[in-house]
């Protein structure tokens, strides 16, 4: 922090080059000692009224705290390259002079005068002007990180893990004794009583956080039983949260394989963790309930889907008791003969059709079998013996057709009508018509 105080040279309480001197005892009083102490209203009495002659003096650093209560805004301004801090107040009336912008994270130039409360004993700086000079550098190495995190696809949503519906055991990584350990517990179990946890304790503040937080984390991730994983504080002013925003943290998270839940602080403060994890929660008690699932809800939500899955399958048994009904009252139902009775007539008259047309087809092919049967008989060589024809064989069993297949005493077999003879061959009969 810069500082220049606004002390003219010769002004009471400061030497000849402006620098402040002890404020000397009352007029006429005696140096305090072991035997004669000053009562604390006179030694305070004395601090106020050298730090009021200090007069007021032109600061610059970086606001780390900014918090309105009542119109007045009570913050912190760090040293820019060290870790010299000091409270400040901006009384209501000097504020609406200020930018509106003002907040955390900005580089400012305070005209500042020291004040001190005789009643508290507290020393800080009350705030005339304030106007702005840059971007921090915390927020200036945040904006760079966050740049870079964002080009490598950390913030993307599409790597982003779902939460699983009901945890078996949930990680938790929270400062020991903290209020955001016994809020997330405690609504955790509310809504779950039989949710299980397995608690790393980690420093939530200072140094520490970076190194505690990732090794908490890779504790978890390795954890087999362990199938989400929350980090929680209970908020905090922009430096306390300054951990949550380190690139190995954020690594850390990256590479996490079970879900990540950041539940760092409120809304207005967004440590880039917020932006890395899997799910952003905006309080302790926000992550557990997001987490862990309503049990009273649930069971509602079933009795729910039961009544309406009862309705559904109680409307499609009447609609197909309806539909039965309806193919029952049809004629082909409700009176099953009526196919016979309308179709007998054509039944019987198909049947006598079909007997009479198998009586001529019956008769066609009798008088077809009677023809033939005739026509067999007139060819056939029983017909021909019985007209008083023979047949002749010789002994080799040839038909005799010429004399000369019947040379005299030849032995010859007559086939007759009836009977079979056996002749004797004499020769060959003169033609009476060549004589």
């Amino acid at each position: 922090m810069a500082v220049a105080f606004d002390s003219a040279p010769g002004a009471p309480g400061s030497t000849a080059d402006g620098q402040a001197q002890a404020p000397a005892g009352p007029p006429g009083s005696a140096p305090p000692t072991l035997e004669n102490p000053w009562p604390v209203s006179v030694f305070s009495s004395k601090i106020k009224a050298y730090i009021d002659r200090l007069g007021t003096a032109w600061v610059e650093g970086e606001i780390t705290q900014w918090g309105v209560s009542g119109g007045n805004v009570y913050g912190k301004l760090r040293d820019l390259t060290d870790d010299a801090t000091v409270g400040f107040t901006v009384w209501s009336s000097v504020r609406g002079r200020l930018p509106d912008d003002l907040k955390q994270g900005d580089r400012v130039l305070a005209l500042v005068k020291p004040n001190y409360w005789l009643k508290a004993g507290s020393l800080s700086m009350q705030v005339f002007d304030m106007r702005h000079v840059g971007l921090g550098d915390m927020l200036e190495r945040l904006e760079r990180l966050r740049a870079q995190l964002a080009s490598e696809g950390l913030f993307d949503a599409s790597r982003k893990k779902p939460l699983p519906f009901l945890p078996g055991c949930i990680g938790l990584i929270t400062g020991k004794d903290s209020d955001a350990e016994k809020d997330v517990l405690r609504n955790a179990q509310l809504r779950w009583p039989s949710v299980s946890f397995r608690v790393v304790h980690a420093a939530v503040q200072g140094d520490r956080v970076p190194r505690e937080v990732s090794a908490a984390i890779a504790r978890l991730d390795a954890d087999p039983d362990v199938d989400v994983i929350i980090v929680a504080r209970g908020g905090g002013d922009f430096q306390n949260l300054m951990g949550f925003s380190d690139e190995s943290v954020l690594r850390a998270a990256a590479a996490c394989q079970t879900p990540l839940v950041s539940a760092i602080g409120h809304e207005a403060d967004r440590p880039l963790l917020d932006e890395v994890a899997d799910l952003r929660a905006s309080t302790p008690t926000d992550a557990a309930k997001r987490v862990v699932p309503d049990v009273a809800e649930e069971l509602n939500r079933v009795e729910q889907l039961r009544a309406r899955l009862s309705l559904r399958v109680t409307a499609f048994v009447r609609h197909e008791i309806d539909r039965v009904e309806q193919v029952r009252s049809r004629p082909a139902l409700a009176q099953a003969s009526w196919i016979v009775d309308s179709r007998a007539e054509d039944l019987t008259r198909y049947v006598a059709r079909g007997v009479e047309l198998l009586h001529r087809v019956l008769e066609r092919a009798g008088s077809s079998t009677t023809e033939l049967r005739g026509r067999l008989r007139a060819l056939s060589p029983q017909s021909t013996l019985d007209r008083g024809y023979a047949i002749v064989q010789a002994p080799d069993g040839g038909i005799v057709r010429r004399p000369v297949d019947a040379p005299v005493d030849s032995s010859l077999t007559i086939t007759l009508a009836e009977g079979t003879l056996t002749a004797r061959s004499e020769g060959e009969l003169p033609d009476p018509a060549r004589g």
